[in-house]
């Protein structure tokens, strides 16, 4: 919401104000705002970096902000201090960008000109939960851990053995036989058979991850319906939505106003 300050010192909507609708309703031809505010905080999450072109026209010198991927961009300081951007078009060619002419979000920044990416900074974090999952699929899907064993004392022939494992599948196999009543005779005896060390491990090491990945974005846990730890930000929903407004996302939209107020707003004494 862009706003005009009052001269009794409050505010107002400034909905005649021609940013408001580009920030309110459709910043370009092909999204509306949400959906532009949320694909650019996908790439400043996961980038650290969001950019969008400031394109003019009849709304005045803002009149689209239109998404440019941050995988195409590289921002570079200039000799005059000012921060020109390299952008790779659809066809390849690069093209020079001024500052006047990019809406940029950035994170955390060793520079002070490009944001630090979290992908890169916590690869290590993501790929060992890339790899854990990818494990655990191939694990279940190939079934390699049978649920038990019939034992017998004594060796079986071929045709016996086969006879038993195809009696067992009919009687107890499937949803519909888990809970029917074994019989075993000629000395057989079942020994069921659960996950190894290491098998458990690897499902302990993915509730890990949920946790470490749900750090880096400052997540609790509770909003990803993972409660089996306490927080310390308090109990009760109303605690924990305050802690993640104060703690989370209050930077971010810091940030955002921030940039739209440096950046899209000309007479800043008045609007914001």
């Amino acid at each position: 919401i862009t706003y005009q300050r009052m001269a009794d010192g409050g505010k107002e909507r400034a909905e005649n104000h021609p940013i408001f609708d580009v920030l309110h309703s459709r910043p370009n031809v092909r999204q509306s705002s949400f959906q532009f505010r949320e694909m650019l905080m996908g790439h400043a999450l996961l980038r650290g970096n969001a950019y969008a072109r400031i394109v003019p026209g009849d709304r005045g010198f803002v009149d689209q902000l239109v998404p440019l991927h941050p995988d195409r961009v590289v921002p570079v300081l200039a000799d005059d201090g000012t921060v020109r951007y390299e952008y790779r078009q659809d066809n390849g060619r690069p093209e020079i960008l001024f500052a006047d002419e990019v809406f940029h979000i950035s994170t955390l920044s060793d520079d002070g000109v490009q944001g630090l990416s979290t992908i890169a900074l916590a690869k290590n974090t993501f790929g060992l939960a890339a790899a854990t999952e990818d494990y655990g699929s191939r694990f279940f899907s190939d079934g390699q851990t049978p649920a038990g064993v019939l034992k017998m004392p004594g060796k079986m022939g071929a045709e016996a053995h086969e006879r038993l494992r195809n009696d067992w599948k009919q009687r107890h196999g499937g949803l519909k036989g888990s809970q029917s009543i074994a019989i075993l005779e000629e000395g057989l005896e079942w020994q069921s058979m659960g996950l190894s060390n290491e098998d458990s491990q690897v499902l302990e090491t993915r509730r890990l991850q949920v946790e470490e990945i749900a750090s880096i974005f400052g997540v609790p846990l509770s909003l990803l319906q993972h409660t089996e730890k306490s927080t310390s930000w308090g109990t009760g929903i109303s605690e924990l939505t305050l802690g993640f407004v104060t703690f989370t996302m209050q930077p971010w939209l810091t940030r955002w106003e921030q940039e739209i107020n440096q950046d899209l707003i000309l007479n800043k004494d008045r609007f914001f």
